[in-house]
């Protein structure tokens, strides 16, 4: 029956010009090898022999007759006893054995004597059994194991998967072959006999043996390959010429690529065909056994089945397919001319899935492979999204405040605690495998949106069985398919897990499902499906990566977007269930975090996390790959026809995302960025940051990018309270062998007490010998490592390996793993500072935080949380309602984002050549000039940053009371979302004024080296719509609060076009005098209104509301006051040019020199809110109004407030002080300058 595109109701199909797709795609390299039919791969092979060299064996017939002799006697000794084998008999099984079964010589060549004995006395005992069977059916298992090398010989139906029995292959390989590496592996040989077995017309022998590997060099490069230095002993003395060549050419695309290499081989003269495939060990488990249901799908047979092992790590498999002998082939199967190049086709989708959770209903034939493929996929999908929260959480919810951060946190407590257990993973498997037909009906649907036949009915790659039966299958509707799970349901469990099979289908913009060589399996979703109950904040996107090591979630609140990528371990089956079941709430609530601290870059938050399965925590590096690897398949363009097909692209538009590495992928971004290069992605420079700096990352650690941040506001508190930093007693944890912490403490010059990290906990109630600590950080080791000696007599060292430990006290520590665990909770030590650099999140919530609590009183006053999520929003409450003074993560821990989104703006402004000649390390080590000068203007912009957002807080807290935690949420929404508006708004079409807003944004070392033209030619149009947004919103709302007077952001706007006429009218008269129209740093548009300006404009506290006195604290003896001097430098720091602006040396900590030169000594303490212009309880709840382009150049003028001196924000230049003069807000600086650790920077990059 021919269909036509106009056949209602059936499946039709997509040729290359229906694909909806992004426009102006380019082909790219692939990581998978796959010979195309007719293509240049394609080959013949000249002969029919099986390409090793197998003599025969001279000894057989004498081997016999031992065997006979011994079996003989066997028999005469034990005829009475044994009584069933009849002398008579003895001749004929032994020949039998040897000559008529068709078993391989090489059996009978590594056996000895003795076994064989055994084995034909099992034959005859078989037969015995079978003859007592009512079907007659006669079944051979034999199988021995030995230390270097075992064989298993079983009865076999040509064709047919079993799902019983001895499963013979799953046993080879989940002891054999899964486990191999290069030092500990092992080949197979596997053969059919060609007879028949007495009685059974179907029945055949199939053989098996397995051989530990012997190299010659067991440890080579990994990308060598040459066969005699990576080939195994038995390998090169059996294998062919020819077969060695092929090998060779085959292993040479292997160590090219990530995924699986498959090639197809004609036999001259015969039906039989080649199939070879070749991977990374251990990055295809099962696939042995799994290669074998697929070819059985088709019809097809193995005479010979070969698995070599390589020592660079690459697994070889070669198969001899053959059709089905004429007496068991039907007409159900397409001849092997035509399914041999499908099998090649679905062997990528079996590489990313070797062993799905229902396989046994591919093995039965009941689903094909891609049913059940899809429908394993779906199992992962339902496991995450079913809503099993019930009505009682959504009452809940609509009760409690979603924006409010302590009752964002208590619902997702009580999301987790709900989720225990109603679904489980077991429960829903078992649920699905109860409806085959379901699946099928509701693959049909997904495949008719997402399959593509590129060449229509002449695609050489003809369609699967499951597709041709889409021939006579009706595609059912949603609507349709709503109700048959109505009528097919067995109850409303049942029905609410076949549901979301349509709610995946409905969610599934993009997939490379049908893609020919893919990795992993890889999903981009529309997020809408998620209930907003539990999800207030809405995502942009979301990707699903699924693959039999791992599954992974990326996660976006926008389109530009930025965040790292973390592997999640689990230390054993019930960790690894309670991982999965939060995987996407973590990755939800992470990516959320890091939109709140992206608040000051044009990226939003992303983040992505991979969770190992339970049976591949050795797996890392081999998950990350095939996670990039698999979104690179939605991200880049398509190639050749049945290499990379087109996709079906329902989200119609080109994304870009940038990443960065987390926990566990540190060391594997630079291999992700190569990656996106060999490929052809053109963003390939911004596709990761951190990488190394050869390919032009700029290293956090290296640099300090993170701890500049947490400093800033550690310095900043030690500032407003004039706290002598040598006198304040630390504890961090996270020790010197962490980034945050080595450089915390390389910055610090603080009274260490107590330091913890991942070995141990180390303390000195006298203070830790410094230079020790900065030893120990300098080499990136942790407290293990600490000196003991230079310990006072009060200090003491516990390591987490030990037991029973006796402190100074007398005290004694049973467990050092738990006494580490809880350290931070203890109170026998006292401290005034608490800087957690690492641990675990939640490691304080509001069920411990009252261990630092005291009389109502925290026991440490001062708090910067550098660690994410280290402490719970409701206990962060909980401590500063006891007077603490706490900055949370997502304030204090934002200088790394901050240096990536630069490194991403530096890559995507470079054309390829110019960034790798001024962004990426020499081959001798040394940096370009502009690479250190922008590593130094990435620094200064961090700091600039933190303390813009310090003094933003520390004003809006002393104004209105409200936790510095709270504040800080507080911000990062206004500014999240005025960025949003403004990117829509009419001012991004006012040119001159979006040049002016992206001119003050951008760096000014990339606007000298390249141009302001040519960067904005070069940068995407939506990152350069975020630039403008988020700088403009950032800057407006430090300065006027989250709530701002009813036209403060007219003022903003009106501030900022007199400023770009100045300029302007500047330019004009210098072109008109034939002088450079170049501005100058005095003549750039600045936003910062004076203070007589923001005192009226910005929405302050109401009168009454009481200011927090926590800037007037004595503590612990260290005296605090209202004013400030800057702390002492710490001995070691990162290096930065002299900085000075307007002459203003850093060493003037507590002066600011405005535009006059006058000084003024900054202090947010000085205001307060009794003479506020607007009524703070009207204007609060006042919308901002944001003008028309055309009303910009109109904006009206406020009204003045009283007299106060007129200050500047002005930015800084390279060259000039490395502090920023306070603007009126009390903005403040730190005298320490921005200088790098004296050992990393002599000869570093």
């Amino acid at each position: 029956m021919a269909l036509g595109a106009d056949t209602p109701g059936l499946f039709t199909n997509k040729l290359l010009d229906q694909v909806i797709r992004t426009p102006g795609r380019q082909p790219s390299p692939q990581p998978v090898h796959l010979s195309v039919p007719n293509g240049t791969h394609h080959r013949v092979l000249p002969d029919q022999s099986p390409g090793y060299m197998a003599p025969k064996f001279e000894g057989k017939e004498r081997q016999m007759e031992q065997a006979l002799t011994r079996i003989a006697r066997i028999v005469m000794d034990h005829v009475e006893q044994l009584g069933f084998v009849p002398p008579e008999f003895i001749e004929g099984e032994t020949s039998w054995f040897y000559n008529d079964l068709g078993i391989d010589d090489m059996y009978f060549q590594t056996e000895s004597v003795d076994a064989i004995v055994n084995h034909i006395l099992s034959l005859y005992a078989a037969k015995v059994a079978a003859y007592a069977r009512e079907d007659k059916r006669l079944e051979i298992r034999l199988d021995k194991e030995a230390a270097d090398h075992a064989f298993c010989i079983d009865t076999s139906k040509p064709g047919v998967s079993t799902t019983d029995g001895p499963r013979y292959e799953q046993r080879i390989d989940e002891k054999y072959l899964n486990p191999s590496v290069p030092g500990n592996s092992y080949r197979v040989e596997t053969f059919r006999s060609a007879g028949k077995l007495p009685g059974d017309s179907e029945q055949q022998l199939r053989c098996y043996f397995v051989y530990k590997c012997k190299f010659a060099n067991e440890h080579p490069a990994p990308d060598e390959t040459d066969l005699d230095v990576v080939g195994e002993e038995t390998f090169l003395q059996k294998a062919t010429a020819n077969t060695k060549d092929i090998y060779r050419e085959i292993i040479q695309n292997a160590v090219a690529r990530t995924g699986p290499v498959i090639e197809m081989f004609e036999i001259e003269g015969s039906r039989e065909k080649r199939l070879v495939v070749a991977f990374r060990q251990g990055s295809a488990m099962g696939m042995f056994s799994a290669l074998s249901d697929l070819y059985h799908y088709y019809g097809l047979t193995s005479s010979r089945k070969y698995v070599e092992q390589f020592s660079n790590g690459i697994t070889v498999m070669s198969l001899y397919l053959r059709p089905l002998p004429a007496s068991l082939e039907t007409a159900r199967y397409p001849p092997i001319e035509a399914s041999i190049h499908q099998i090649m086709k679905e062997v990528s989708l079996l590489y990313c899935i070797p062993q799905n959770k229902f396989r046994t209903h591919f093995a039965s034939g009941r689903l094909s492979l891609q049913e059940t493929i899809y429908a394993h996929c779906v199992w992962v999908f339902v496991g995450h999204f079913l809503n099993r929260l019930g009505s009682e959480y959504t009452s809940l919810s609509s009760i409690l405040d979603a924006s409010n951060s302590v009752h964002a946190e208590i619902l997702t407590k009580i999301k987790r605690r709900l989720r225990t257990e109603t679904f489980t993973s077991e429960y829903i498997l078992e649920i699905i495998h109860q409806y085959p037909d379901l699946v099928r009906s509701l693959y049909l649907a997904f495949a008719n949106t997402h399959y593509v036949q590129t060449r229509g009915e002449q695609d050489d790659f003809i369609p699967t069985l499951s597709y041709l039966r889409l021939k006579v299958d009706k595609i059912m509707s949603d609507e349709e398919l709503k109700t048959l799970i109505s009528k097919s349901a067995a109850n409303e469990h049942h029905e609410v897990v076949m549901t979301a099979f349509r709610i995946f289908n409905a969610a599934v913009l993009k997939t490379n499902f049908y893609t020919p060589t893919k990795v992993a399996l890889s999903f981009r979703l529309d997020p809408s499906f998620l209930p907003t109950a539990e999800y207030p904040q809405p995502l942009y996107g979301m990707f699903l990566v699924i693959s039999s090591e791992f599954r992974g979630f990326h996660l976006r609140f926008r389109d530009i977007a930025r965040g790292g990528i973390r592997i999640v371990k689990s230390r054993n089956r019930e960790t690894y269930s309670i991982n999965a079941r939060s995987l996407f709430d973590e990755n939800y609530n992470l990516a959320n975090t890091q939109q709140r601290k992206n608040k000051d870059i044009p990226e939003g938050g992303s983040k992505g996390v991979i969770l190992l399965d339970v049976h591949h925590q050795d797996k890392t590096r081999v998950a990350f790959e095939k996670y990039v690897d698999s979104i690179l398949d939605l991200l880049l363009p398509p190639s050749s026809p049945g290499i990379k097909d087109p996709i079906v692209d329902l989200h119609g538009q080109q994304e870009i995302l940038f990443m960065g590495p987390d926990e566990n992928t540190a060391d594997l971004v630079d291999w992700a960025t190569e990656h996106a290069r060999a490929r052809g992605a053109p963003w390939w420079k911004s596709f990761f940051t951190g990488k190394s700096p050869r390919l032009g990352g700029i290293p956090h650690d290296t640099y300090g990018m993170t701890t500049l941040s947490v400093r800033e506001y550690v310095l900043g508190i030690y500032r407003k309270l004039n706290l002598n930093p040598a006198n304040v007693r630390k504890l961090q944890t996270g020790g010197p062998d962490g980034d945050l912490g080595s450089n915390e403490i390389l910055l610090g010059n603080e009274k260490y007490i107590s330091i913890v990290d991942g070995s141990g906990v180390l303390v000195d109630p006298n203070g830790l010998d410094h230079d020790e600590l900065v030893r120990l950080a300098k080499r990136r080791v942790m407290i293990s490592e600490f000196d003991m000696s230079k310990l006072s007599s009060a200090g003491y060292r516990v390591l987490v390996d030990q037991s029973d430990v006796q402190l100074p006290t007398g005290e004694v520590v049973p467990n050092g793993m738990i006494f580490r665990n809880l350290f931070h909770l203890r109170g026998t030590h006292k401290y005034d500072v608490f800087v957690p650099c690492g641990g675990r999140p939640e490691s304080i919530d509001l069920g411990s935080v009252g261990k630092l609590i005291s009389e109502g009183k925290t026991t440490i006053p001062y708090i910067v949380e550098g660690a994410n999520l280290f402490i719970t929003q409701d206990a962060k409450l909980r401590l500063e309602k006891a007077g603490a003074i706490l900055f949370k993560d997502a304030s204090a821990n934002k200088g790394g984002v901050t240096s990536s989104s630069l490194e991403v703006l530096a890559s995507l402004s470079f054309d390829d050549a110019d960034f790798v000649e001024n962004m990426c390390i020499n081959e001798d080590g040394s940096a370009p000039p502009f690479y250190k000068e922008y590593v130094k203007q990435v620094q200064q912009t961090i700091k600039q940053n933190a303390r813009l957002e310090f003094e933003a807080i520390w004003r809006e807290h002393q104004q209105t009371g409200l936790p510095r935690s709270t504040l800080s949420d507080t911000l990062s929404v206004a500014i999240t979302k005025l960025d949003e508006e403004l990117q829509s708004s009419d001012l991004w079409k006012k040119m001159d004024f979006r040049r002016s807003v992206l001119a003050d944004a951008l760096p000014s070392l990339l606007r000298e080296k390249i141009g302001l033209d040519i960067i904005l030619e070069r940068v995407p149009e939506n990152y350069l719509r975020a630039i403008f947004g988020s700088f403009l919103a950032s800057r407006f709302v430090y300065e006027y609060g989250s709530s701002p007077g009813q036209f403060a952001f007219f003022h903003f706007l009106h501030k900022r076009m007199e400023k770009l006429q100045e300029v302007q009218a500047a330019q004009a008269a210098a072109g008109a005098n034939g002088i450079s129209d170049k501005p100058t740093r005095e003549h750039q548009v600045e936003s910062t209104p004076s203070t007589s300006d923001r005192t009226h404009l910005a929405h302050e506290k109401p009168s009454d509301v009481k200011t927090s006195s926590a800037s007037h604290v004595v503590t612990n003896g260290l005296a605090a006051g209202p004013t400030s001097t800057a702390p002492p430098a710490p001995e070691h720091q990162f290096p930065s040019t002299e900085q000075k602006i307007n002459g203003v040396n850093a060493s003037d900590a507590s002066t600011d020199h405005g535009v006059n030169g006058n000084s003024h000594v900054s202090d947010s303490s000085d205001r307060n809110g009794a003479d506020t212009f607007f009524d703070p309880q009207t204007v609060a709840k006042q919308p901002l109004v944001f003008p028309a382009a055309e009303e910009v150049d109109s904006l009206p003028e406020p009204s003045p407030g009283p007299p106060t001196p007129a200050v500047r924000l002005n930015t800084p230049t390279l060259t000039g002080s490395s502090r920023i003069p306070a603007s009126a807000s009390g903005l403040e600086q730190s005298s320490v300058p921005t200088t790098a650790l004296s050992h990393l920077h002599e000869g570093a990059i």
